[in-house]
């Protein structure tokens, strides 16, 4: 709803608030208890948008950490953050409602929970730790979507020029395409009209693990043996505090692909009900866990299993100039189709955030408010507004001009991940439960919650650690706008 038809009472002024007060309507075959359109979203498309998120640039950085951590620490490590992730989520997911797990008031965003939890510096403090780590999603993965363009053009280069062309391919023009790309899905309204986007990238993702997975296989058996050891890579191959580092590193890399709670709610606000929104989330969250997580375990461990400690930051690139050569430009392929929906998925709810908050500040500018109906054959009226048009062109340029001076793919993942695994994923949904669920202090059950988050946080201290050594090192063979691969 326009914010512009807001009762005035209603409108809420708080800065990192994006939600939007809407009056009750009666017919409830048309409208939810809160006055808005019928949800429509199910098990499976909240599936698909967790998975969309969830599979992304990260699965292709997991062979590189598990070589770092090796055959023990590796597979444990993966196994022990999907279970925090599926657990904090579940907790995360009975928040959707304050008061009763059914009637209670809705909260639309991650932070709306936040607001209706706790109180004062907190949710200022979570709000920009969420939308800066939206923002650096967004930065790696027009990083990633870049590696994968160039890897397919220096794959046919190298097999046109039958080996003789070193093929030194610039990854900058990949990253204007995909900016340009973004600009035009980023005129999609809503969250709740990505769906179909979603859908197509969640294929993708299955799409290019599956091939990984595949040559993974084929690099095994062609080895006749399974590389790698059981500590990770060795000292010789790097120094003891490279070793330290990049297994600190490591844990980042694994924190970030498990990365989605700072969307959460808003995929649980798509949902519809009967049954209760916190029933179906945590189906979904069992579904895409679970999923997840067995693809990351094979591409993981069949990754290091077929290149030992010299196991690729991006896998595929490991596989780059294999035949069939096709069959790897296929994936990438894939991959830029997935991270182009992927990141839809993470930048809506900071689009949705600027723009309540501009017309809070705002509610009588028309550049802000407007919506001018432009007909499109064949499908319904598209509603453009001049300001959704600038400040969303405006971010993606943005974030790609970053990107093309920061192309450490690597170092880039490991730092988001660790700067948003514990505070976004951890802390804060264990907080919230707390006092959504009234927990008295000093239980059995707060001080276990207490235990899981300051341990999370000991290992988001790590990976940051491990992913600034990484890219000061980066830093001091860096050129700026010069990136060859």
């Amino acid at each position: 709803m326009d914010s512009s038809t807001e009762p005035n009472h209603q409108r809420n002024h708080q800065v990192f608030n994006m939600s939007v007060e809407v009056l009750p309507h009666s017919n409830s075959m048309i409208f939810d208890d809160d006055g808005r359109v019928k949800r429509t979203g199910t098990v499976w498309t909240a599936s698909a948008h967790i998975i969309t998120a969830v599979i992304g640039s990260g699965v292709l950085s997991l062979a590189w950490a598990t070589a770092q951590l090796g055959w023990v620490a590796g597979p444990v490590i993966m196994l022990l953050f999907s279970a925090v992730t599926y657990y904090t989520s579940c907790l995360l997911a009975d928040c959707y409602r304050s008061g009763d797990p059914v009637t209670g008031k809705r909260n639309y965003t991650y932070m709306d929970v936040v607001e209706s939890c706790l109180s004062g510096q907190q949710v200022k403090i979570c709000g920009l730790n969420q939308y800066i780590n939206l923002f650096g999603v967004a930065i790696g993965y027009t990083i990633a979507a870049s590696i994968s363009m160039t890897a397919i053009k220096r794959s046919n280069c190298f097999h046109a020029g039958h080996d003789k062309d070193p093929c030194e391919i610039s990854s900058i023009p990949y990253m204007i395409i995909f900016g340009v790309t973004e600009i035009i899905f980023s005129q999609i309204p809503d969250f709740d009209q990505i769906g179909w986007l979603s859908v197509v990238a969640a294929v993708m993702s299955f799409t290019y693990s599956s091939v990984g997975l595949g040559l993974g296989i084929g690099q095994v058996a062609e080895n006749r043996k399974i590389k790698g050891s059981l500590t990770g890579i060795s000292i010789g191959t790097v120094t003891g505090a490279q070793k330290v580092w990049r297994s600190f590193q490591a844990l980042g890399d694994i924190a970030f692909a498990y990365s989605y709670s700072m969307i959460l709610i808003e995929i649980q606000d798509t949902v519809k009900s009967p049954p209760s929104e916190a029933k179906t989330m945590k189906k979904a969250t069992l579904i895409s866990v679970a999923v997840t997580t067995i693809f990351y375990m094979l591409c993981g461990c069949m990754g290091y299993a077929a290149f030992g400690d010299l196991a690729p930051g991006n896998l595929l690139t490991g596989f780059g100039f294999y035949n069939p050569y096709w069959l790897v430009d296929i994936a990438n392929a894939a991959i830029v189709v997935h991270l182009i929906g992927a990141y839809q998925v993470y930048c809506q709810p900071l689009f949705a955030f600027i723009e309540k908050a501009a017309s809070t500040f705002f509610p009588d500018s028309k550049f802000i408010t407007k919506e001018i109906k432009i007909p499109i054959p064949g499908t319904k009226t598209y509603n453009l507004n001049l300001f959704r048009l600038v400040w969303r062109t405006l971010f993606v340029i943005t974030t790609t001009v970053i990107s093309m001076l920061l192309p450490f793919f690597n170092d880039i993942v490991g730092l988001l991940g660790a700067l948003g695994f514990w505070p976004l994923t951890v802390y804060y949904p264990v907080e919230m439960y707390i006092v959504q669920k009234r927990i008295p202090k000093w239980s059995k059950k707060w001080i276990g919650l207490q235990i899981l988050s300051v341990a999370c946080l000991v290992l988001s201290l790590a990976a940051a650690a491990g992913s600034v050594a990484g890219i000061l090192l980066d830093l001091k063979t860096y050129k700026p706008f010069k990136t060859d691969y």
